[in-house]
Formats: structure tokens, sequence, C-alpha cells
């Protein structure tokens, strides 16, 4: 993986790894690329999806590489760490220089939960944000992430700005600010640590939230694609409306009646809206929204004059009254009605939850291509990226393909990408499986021999799974697997019905410890499961990436059906029916695609190290039976396969019948 990403380096493309879990990826991009960056004097930014990865690059494997590449003779490289705005501190909001957010009685006592001396105590906000003001006079970065205390978003609302409320060169305290030393050193760095959602930012037309740089690794990059949809969606509801209105009026005297006006329009269209996807902007509701965008054009005119009004609080309300601007200004543009957005109506899951539009772009594959990938070396890494065998699919989502089609009118002096040289013994072991004169895809294989390791047992004789939940029969099968193993089961479900009804079920037939998402929060439930090996842990979609528990602990993982997309999922089935009206398989290349990238995630939550053994038990017969079954399998990792229970149950009561390896 080191010599492949080290030639990227220097023919700048786009190269797709697919590097099994335990290869060690992050070591085999960091070596060449810390090393390129201080011998070319070459940036580069590297980004990752999850805190827990970005905490290991940047506190165990960035300094064991960099300590490497200077005892080789080359200068130490620098590398800084990158996040948005609101993520850390602002020490002039924490000194007063902004009015608390539009959150009513923050700080107000109450009497109701007074102590036996009779001194009224705090609410836990207040308390949050008492805490966070003492930890903003210790900490010396300011990085919410840095925290050794859990505080909500209330609480910290009250402590940071978003980089539009941010006072920039006037603020009075800018040589303490914390953002902006984090940028100052991010422009001095070699290399830059960040994250997908600044990616997402970036890739939305805002490069320059990021310093420039001419490579670019993604760490598991197959969740760049969704990060990057959440990052452009937009949200509307009438209190977002009202909130804004308040702010305008109470923190720079604006009294925004037409805005008001509007909001009330939005609501009442809102009250009866039906909840799901609309295919076009109905005409009462582009009546509000041209209310909406003229009101707020009004009151962004009236916030440019200073008056007596304290800054902050100005700033606060001119950067949301401008992010409802816009929001109402591509709202009334024709995205929709071009099929390049789409828009539904969420209704919320709760009566207390009030009705809100959604619009969110239909392809990131573009922006994606244009604003991160183009124009310098890109590597994009996961264990999961060739699916169905091929890297195909996850390159077209993410832009990679289109890297051959862009015209930037440098195409004669580009570099042509050349495969692998034959014959050469100390090559490392890749399968180019896509080429073309910008990208390639390859896989560097896993330490694991997977097919005896595990097993990838398929109930087919299960009746497919149908709406109303798990059948009779697949309760069953679950209860009899999880008896066989004696726990140490991870079960991942489609639904938080249907993981709170498997613990019950399972809790009712055995006497082992079982756990389920939901009853504590989701680290706490891991880390006590990783200590019983006798216990099951069973949940929805957080379970399905990200736990990483090697060891007798986790030796049987239970699927309890393919993760398809729902039906109803307006981005989806938006998508999926832009690619048939191409003349493409929709199915295929929205929903099957989906559903192979979390089977082969949940799948991988087996085999986490060399000595680990266990079970995948699929309990959807279509993995075997269905004409997409194949593509779907290829996607896994390749566990010896079998659709005979017995074989699958007898190889768990051997494995639960194993001394404990605790002490």
């Amino acid at each position: 993986m080191a010599r492949e990403v080290a030639r990227t380096l220097r023919e700048p493309g786009a190269l797709l790894v697919q590097a099994g879990t335990g290869t060690g990826k992050s070591l085999g991009y960091l070596v060449p690329v810390l090393a390129h960056a201080v011998e070319h004097n070459e940036r580069a930014v590297i980004s990752t999806a999850t805190l827990a990865l970005q905490r290991q690059v940047l506190t165990h494997d960035v300094p064991l590489v960099a300590d490497v590449v200077a005892a080789s003779g080359r200068p130490r490289p620098n590398v800084a760490l990158l996040k948005g705005w609101h993520n850390y501190v602002c020490r002039h909001k924490v000194a007063g220089g902004y009015p608390a957010d539009d959150e009513p009685g923050l700080f107000a006592l109450d009497a109701a939960t007074a102590d036996a001396g009779g001194a009224p105590a705090r609410g836990p906000l207040a308390e949050q944000v008492l805490r966070l003001r003492e930890w903003a006079e210790e900490t010396d970065s300011g990085d919410r992430d840095d925290l050794d205390f859990a505080v909500g978003d209330r609480a910290w609302r009250q402590v940071s700005v978003t980089k539009l409320e941010c006072l920039g060169a006037s603020c009075p305290m800018l040589e303490e600010c914390f953002p902006e030393a984090a940028r100052r050193a991010a422009h001095e760095a070699d290399v830059v640590v960040t994250n997908h959602a600044m990616l997402g930012i970036a890739a939305a037309g805002s490069s320059r939230v990021l310093p420039e740089h001419d490579v670019l690794v993604v760490d598991e990059a197959h969740e760049l694609a969704e990060r990057v949809t959440a990052q452009s969606t937009l949200e509307l509801s009438a209190a977002v409306v009202d909130r804004t209105v308040r702010l305008a009026r109470k923190h720079a005297g604006v009294s925004a009646e037409s805005l008001e006006a509007a909001g009330r329009a939005l609501g009442a269209w809102l009250e009866t809206a039906p909840a799901g996807r609309l295919r076009r902007v109905p005409a009462e509701l582009l009546d509000a929204l041209t209310l909406l965008e003229a009101g707020s054009r009004e009151a962004m005119t009236a916030l440019r004059g200073d008056g007596e009004a304290e800054p902050g609080g100005r700033l606060m309300a001119r950067s949301a009254m401008l992010v409802l601007h816009e929001i109402a200004e591509r709202l009334l543009g024709d995205g929709v009605a071009q099929r390049r957005e789409v828009l539904w109506c969420d209704r919320g899951r709760t009566g207390f939850e009030s009705a809100r539009l959604h619009l969110a772009p239909l392809d990131v594959a573009r922006p994606i291509a244009t604003e991160l990938l183009a124009g310098r070396a890109a590597v994009l890494t996961s264990a999961t990226l060739a699916l169905g065998g091929t890297f195909d699919p996850v390159a077209r989502t993410l832009g990679v393909s289109l890297l051959d089609h862009l015209d930037d009118g440098d195409d004669a002096e580009r570099p042509v990408r050349r495969t692998a040289p034959e014959g050469e013994e100390d090559e490392p072991a890749v399968t180019p499986t896509s080429a073309g004169t910008r990208w390639r895809g390859i896989d560097v294989g896993s330490p694991f021999d997977y097919a005896r390791q595990g097993i990838l047992y398929v109930a087919g004789h299960l009746p497919a799974p149908g709406r109303e939940g798990p059948s009779e029969e697949a309760q069953r099968e679950l209860v009899d697997l999880v008896r066989a193993s004696g726990g140490g089961a991870l079960g991942l479900f489609s639904s938080r019905r249907a993981a709170e009804e498997a613990a019950d079920l399972l809790r009712a037939e055995l006497d082992t410890p079982v756990l389920c998402q939901g009853e504590d929060q989701l680290a706490s439930l891991v880390r006590r499961f990783a200590q019983d090996e006798d216990a099951t842990l069973v949940g929805t979609l957080s379970l399905w990436q990200g736990v990483d528990v090697p060891g007798r602990t986790c030796r049987l993982v239970v699927i309890d059906r393919i993760p398809f997309p729902r039906p109803d999922d307006p981005v989806r089935s938006a998508r999926s029916e832009v690619v048939a009206a191409s003349g493409g398989n929709g199915f295929m290349a929205v929903a099957a695609t989906h559903a192979a990238l979390l089977l082969a995630q949940g799948a991988g939550r087996l085999i986490r190290s060399t000595g680990d053994r266990g079970v995948v038990a699929v309990l959807d017969p279509r993995l075997a039976t269905a004409r997409y079954g194949s593509f779907l399998r290829r996607s896994m990792p390749p566990l010896w396969p079998t659709t005979d229970g017995e074989v699958a149950r007898g190889a768990l009561r051997r494995l639960g019948a194993q001394p404990a390896t605790r002490t």
C-alpha cells in the first residue's frame, strides 16, 4: 500500500485503496505522505470520518511516523489539527462579548430542586455552562473533543460561535482565539488532519476552509459521500424563522414584521403538509417561500446599520438571517424541477416535533471531483471500497470516475497513469480492478485468512423478511444461534423496534447477559460487551460500523436482514429514479450498493485479529436465493459459506465451550 501511495504522489491522480481491517492502512499512507510533504514542500490534508480514528492518527500514528521520517535525515513533519469554527470555545463569548444564545431561562434557579439547606440548585444546563467557562480558562486547545466531561449541544452553543458570527479582525481577543490559532497552525503545517464534515464544506464551494494543499488522503472513504450530502442538506421550519426573527428583534432592534408574516404562512402550510417527498414545490409553499426570501432580504438590509446594538448580538442576528435567506433562495431555485435536488417534508417522530422541510443534493460526485480531487494527488482508502468485486460503484459515488472527463484545460501535460510493472518481486500484492488515466483501484488484501477463521451462514430456509418485522422462524433461529455460542454475540438489526424485540426475546429465553442500544450510552454498552465474553449486544446502524472488539468476546455476528434503504427514503429513491431514467439499473446502483456497503461493514465486525474465530449469520434468505445475492456476497469478507444451520451451530458450540480468556 505504501508503494502504491508513493506512486500516486509522484504521478498526481486518484487512488482507491481497499485495505482490510488490521492491515495498518493509516501507516500505509502516512509513511509516504509525511516523507513526501517535507521532501517536496507539498502540504497534505488527511481526513477521517470518526473521532476515534482521528485521535489514533493524530496521537499515535503520526508521531510514530514523524519520528521515523526525522530519523531518516529529513526534516520532522509539522502536523496540525483543523476543525470547524463551532468546535472551538470562543474566549470573547465566554468573557461576555456575546449575549447568551436564545435559550429562555438558561440560568433560572429552580426552587423545586433546592437542597436541604434551602439554597436553590442550578439546572443541568446552567451547570454545564459553568463547567465550560471554567474549562475555557484552563484549556490549551479550546477543542470540544478535548473535554473530559459530557456537555450537550445547547450548553456548547453558549460558549462557541459559528464562522459567520465571529467578529474576526475586530475581536478584542483575536490573539487568544482558539479557531484562529488552529487555522494559523494549519497554514504553516506540512500535514493537516481534519474530518469529512470539513471536506463537505469545501465540496459545497467554500474551498478556503482548508489551507492550500497538493495531497488529499480520505480515510474511511466509504463514508465521504454521505457526509458531503449531509453537509449540503438544508432544513427549514417555522421554528427556525421564529428564532431568527427573535434574534433580529432582540439583538439588533429590527422588527422584521414581513419576515414574521412569512413564518406564519410557512407554518400554516407545514401544519397540513403531507410527510414524504415532494416532487415539485406546491403553489402555497412557493408563496410562503417568496415572502420568506423578500422578508429576509429586507431584514438583512436593516441589519447592515450599526445602530447601538452590541456587536456580538448583531452578528448572531445577521448570520442567522443570512442563512435563512440562502435557504429561501435555494428552495426557490429550479433544483427540484431539474432533478438536481430532492425536497421532502418530515413531520417528526412525536407530536412535540414541528414539521420541517429538507432539501438535499442528488449528486455529490461532481462537487467531490471538482472541489476536492481534481488537480491534486488523492488517496481514498477503506476496508470496504470494492463492492460486488469492483471499484466502479464507489468510483461513481465518490466522483473518482469523473476525473477522466473533467475539462481542466491541462490534459496534455498531465501524467498518464501506468499500471503496476509486471515481474517485479518486490511489488506489493495488488489487484488493479479498474483503471483510467487519472484513477485506479487496488485491493492490498488482508492479513486474515477469512475462509479458515470464519463462517458465513445464510439461513436460506427462512421466509423472506416482511414489513411486520422478523418472523417467528427468524426469532427462533436467533435464539438457537446465541444459545449455541453461549453469548458473545453482536446483533445488527435494521430497526430499533426489531433490536428491542430481539433483546426481550433473548432475555426471556437465555441466561446470558443481553445489552440493548438505547439503554445506556453506546460507548458504555460496547465497553461492557467487550469486558464480558458471555454478553450479547444488539442494536441498529450505529453498531454496523466502528465497533472493534477483537477476541473471543465477539464470536457471532447476526444480521437480521439485508440492509436495503427504506423504500420511502427520499434521497435514495430519487437517485434511483435518475439512474433508471438514464437507462441504468436504479436498484443495483443505489439500493444494492448501499446494502453491499453496510453488509461488508457489518460482517467486518467479526474478524478483527489473526486469532479471531466465529460465524456471521444472515437471517435473510435472499442473500442466497436472489439474483442480486451474488453481488452482495462478493462485497463481504470471503468467509467460508454455508446454508446449513447445524454446521454453523456446531462451530459456535465448539467456540462457546472454549475456556474464557479473561483473568
